[in-house]
């Protein structure tokens, strides 16, 4: 039975039970069981967490900027053995995805929350000299960081976003590890483990559990030592976090669920229908469709193009072999998904069964449905397929589209393909104007998947693609301000001030907002 990571110390688990991994491309058990710790674990690392942080606002900024960069050095010398441990327990192929994309992403967004952890930059000081008062973003306390299946480095509870978010302001960790990959997680947190006592960060500032039950999830997130939470994964789930959340009042920041939709105006198809036929398919397939920004609802305005257009995509999708899926989990809520689809009165075009044999898969799966069909179950027909499937809305034309964006929840992403000769500009605006206000990030003539690292990105939207349309999961500086708290100083003697809030400027590169302006005087 493998250890879990409690106050500094590698220790066996207060357990109810225990799990293992599955292999989803042989379906074999993979060696090594992880426990289900029970609440006696939950409170432990609660109660050093609390201590942490006590230490962790008499250390300042700088540990944590070394401890994230030199975390991001550990994963890079152990790539090619953390790649292949993740490819045994999610099937996701080591190259490029896990050693060339996924890895070096991670590798990348520590870095970048370390300068911003040294910087600064992330706390927006703000001074007001006429009436003395000063305020800045600072760190809120300990975060409990939830990590999905899909992304096993990226996102992991221990080493992606959320995490680095979190530590770079000065938070202590909790991280539960997704039970489809614990041995990826494990590695990770060994390496960050040794990362953080090599720069002397408190023993609780770093501390992962495998699993617990739902009623001690939810239970860790209400307790009043956790200060906020970080959750990437289900609809379901986030709701019931949020709802936890929420009576305990604080914050709790959800990636759950969104299906990205995707409008192919007349004229995009009357120019380069092959080309956008190609770059769908490329999209959707990509990883079996297991991406949160996956083009999973598709808008067209019917006419012949579109026929074509439709009939091409199902004919790459019957000729493109499955990919394999995270869990046999994911599989049956994506049949269950297309079910309900199916049920509700969309028509199957291609697909629509699980693969047999131990490999966990499911076939490419199209299915269509008609605008005014739609508008009659709009909940029902944005139903989310975690998988390679989408569903094609046919509208009748242009003013249907625009009602069917009316009717759309939120989404992480909303794309539209249109004309480069400009034929499509007016009907553009149309579309855009009711699809901008229901999703995070908008898209011009390309596909939704691939969420650069970048100061400028909004990975977030809408309930429910989230829970605060108003917070990015990726971009630093704005991340980390997820895991912070506004505190102002009324009158506060300036020898008293955060370094960041005092007359002289402590590095002279630091942007603050002084009296209207931002300025590094």
């Amino acid at each position: 039975m493998h250890p879990v990571l409690i106050n500094g110390q590698w220790i066996s688990a207060k357990s109810s039970g225990a799990f293992t991994a599955t292999n989803p491309q042989t379906g074999e058990t993979l060696p090594g069981e992880y426990p289900i710790s029970n609440w006696d674990d939950c409170d432990r690392a609660l109660t050093a967490a609390t201590a942490a942080y006590q230490e962790m606002l008499k250390i300042g900024r700088e540990p944590v900027a070394k401890f994230l960069g030199l975390y991001a050095d550990k994963i890079e010398g152990q790539k090619q053995e953390l790649a292949a441990m993740a490819n045994l327990e999610t099937g996701l192929p080591v190259a490029p995805r896990l050693h060339d994309v996924e890895l070096p992403r991670t590798i990348g967004q520590l870095r970048q929350a370390s300068a911003a952890a040294s910087s600064q930059s992330w706390t927006l000081p703000t001074i007001d000299t006429a009436n003395n008062i000063r305020s800045l973003h600072a760190s809120i306390g300990p975060v409990f960081s939830i990590g999905p299946n899909n992304f096993p480095f990226a996102y992991n509870g221990v080493a992606g976003g959320d995490f680095a978010a979190a530590i770079a302001a000065g938070n202590p960790v909790i991280a539960k590890a997704h039970p489809a990959h614990p041995s990826t997680s494990r590695m990770l947190a060994e390496l960050a483990h040794a990362a953080a006592g090599e720069v002397g960060l408190p023993t609780g500032a770093v501390q992962m559990v495998y699993r617990t039950s739902h009623e001690d999830g939810l239970r860790m997130i209400a307790d009043p030592r956790i200060m906020a939470t970080g959750f990437t994964g289900s609809r379901h789930a986030g709701l019931a976090i949020k709802r936890a959340s929420d009576e305990a009042g604080k914050p709790a920041y959800l990636e759950m669920s969104s299906v990205n939709p995707v409008v192919i105006l007349p004229g995009a198809i009357a120019e380069r229908s092959t080309d956008i036929v190609g770059e769908f398919c490329t999209s959707c397939l990509m990883a079996a469709g297991q991406f949160c920004t996956n083009p999973g609802f598709v808008v067209l305005i019917a006419g012949e193009t579109t026929e074509a257009f439709v009939k091409a995509v199902a004919q790459k999708f019957s000729d493109s072999p499955s990919g394999t899926l995270l869990t046999s989990g994911v599989r049956a809520a994506l049949g269950q998904s297309v079910k309900t689809l199916i049920d509700s009165g969309a028509v199957l075009v291609a697909g629509g069964s699980a693969d047999q044999g131990p490999r966990v898969a499911f076939e490419n799966t199209v299915l269509r449905v008609s605008g005014s069909k739609f508008l009659k179950s709009a909940e029902t027909y944005q139903t989310e397929m975690f998988g390679a499937a989408s569903l094609f809305v046919v509208a009748k034309d242009l003013e249907e589209v625009t009602q069917i964006m009316t009717h759309l929840e939120g989404n992480l992403t909303g794309t539209i393909y249109l004309a480069k000769d400009g034929s499509d500009d007016a009907a553009y605006t149309k579309v855009a104007t009711k699809l901008r206000q229901k999703v995070g990030r908008l898209l011009n003539n390309k596909m939704p998947t691939g969420v650069a690292v970048s100061a400028a990105m909004n990975h977030g939207g809408p309930f429910p693609a989230t829970g605060h349309a108003g917070f990015t999961a990726v971009g630093f500086p704005a991340t980390i301000r997820r895991f912070s708290m506004l505190q102002s100083f009324d009158g506060v003697r300036e020898d008293l001030l955060p370094d960041a809030l005092r007359d002289q400027n402590p590095d002279g590169q630091l942007w603050r907002f002084i009296d209207g302006n931002w300025t590094q005087k």
